[in-house]
């Protein structure tokens, strides 16, 4: 019968040293020393509501579109940023909560650890599962009492709930803000337009020069009437008088005073000569029509320009109200009764595998170099 050799007597020391006694270690803080964790889990997803118009569906019914893919992953990267950690953190304490173990060096948070700690901290003890396809997104929050896990989850969905709020308000300002600024500038156009047909209408003493021209064509075409009506009267006193009657002389003064009062309102309105010392009647008619009309377009293109920014706005205010996101939970935050974690059987299996596959091949290469020799 063969008798085992030393070598066979310190690989089997070996295996009692780097697999049985860590194994059985491991074994013994698992279960004599490592704290209950409680698992709390909720599910979310990011939602987008947008109101249909009247005219495509009365009563001013919603649709449920699809959740937003690059929301729910703006929110997955929130949950577990520095930010979030914070938030919870000034809510809850939480390195009081993750610290509640006496004495559990392994699973348990040090209560002096920095900011940066309790966010490693923090992934260690909340896993997400998302599913970008879907956007549905599973939380669970692990902690060492059931009450803390979902006081956790429940601060998770506040604060989350929160920056979709916040998101979805920054799209509507943004929605919205170029509009107004677009509406500002057409304001301040029109007034500067309208404050500048003002100006012109209280120097020139003018509110309407059209109305003005047509009051002076009609004195123009009477005082022509009457300068034909004395042509006519001077003609008939020539054919019926002397040469000294004082009808003549006095039907010829009338025609020159009705010619001069022809001559000075032609003038004003650019034709014909001046009067006859001169100059031009006070009142230049062209450059007050292509004044006032220049005036006229500007205020015109500014009102048109006001009520289509008016509009935009209007549009631009709708859209905004009519898209929303938020929050939708499609399972709150539970409430945990057993204890799930630590996995002390797998973590002992697993430990024990792979105690023994570093001895396996320890042993295999010491056997190798044996036979080499």
């Amino acid at each position: 019968m063969a008798r085992p050799r030393l070598r066979h007597r310190a690989i089997f020391v070996s295996f009692l040293v780097m697999v049985v006694a860590p194994v059985l270690c491991a074994a013994f803080y698992l279960y004599v020393i490592a704290s209950d964790q409680y698992a709390s889990n909720m599910g979310f997803t990011v939602r987008s509501e947008e109101m249909s118009a009247s005219s495509e569906l009365l009563g001013g019914l919603s649709l449920l579109t699809q959740s937003r893919a690059s929301d729910t992953d703006v929110l997955y990267e929130f949950i577990q940023s520095q930010p979030m950690v914070e938030r919870v953190n000034h809510r809850l304490d939480l390195a009081k909560m993750f610290s509640r173990p006496t004495f559990d060096p392994v699973f348990a948070y040090h209560s002096s650890g920095t900011i940066e700690d309790l966010v490693d901290y923090w992934k260690r003890m909340v896993k997400i599962s998302y599913a970008p396809g879907s956007g549905l997104m599973g939380v669970q929050v692990r902690a060492f009492s059931p009450e803390d896990s979902q006081a956790i989850a429940q601060a998770i969905v506040d604060e989350s709930t929160a920056m979709i709020n916040d998101l979805s308000t920054t799209a509507r300002s943004d929605a919205t803000r170029y509009a107004k600024e677009e509406l500002d500038i057409a304001l301040t156009r029109l007034k500067a337009a309208r404050e500048a047909l003002t100006k012109f209408r209280s120097t020139s003493r003018i509110v309407d020069p059209s109305a003005d021209i047509a009051g002076q064509m009609g004195l123009l075409s009477s005082l022509e009437a009457q300068l034909a009506s004395a042509y006519i009267d001077l003609n008939t006193a020539l054919e019926t008088s002397k040469s000294d009657d004082p009808r003549i002389t006095q039907g010829r003064r009338r025609i020159d005073v009705i010619q001069t009062l022809i001559e000075q309102e032609r003038a004003k309105f650019g034709i014909g000569g001046g009067s006859e010392d001169g100059v031009q009647g006070d009142v230049d008619y062209p450059t007050l029509m292509g004044e006032f009309e220049r005036l006229s377009v500007d205020v015109e293109y500014a009102n048109k320009a006001y009520l289509a920014a008016m509009a935009s706005l209007d549009t631009a205010n709708a859209e905004a109200q009519r898209q929303s996101r938020y929050l939708a939970t499609y399972e709150p935050p539970s409430l945990p009764e057993a204890a799930l974690y630590p996995q002390r059987a797998i973590l002992v299996l697993v430990s024990a595998l792979f105690l023994l596959l570093f001895w396996s091949i320890g042993v295999l290469v010491y056997y190798s170099l044996r036979d080499r020799r």
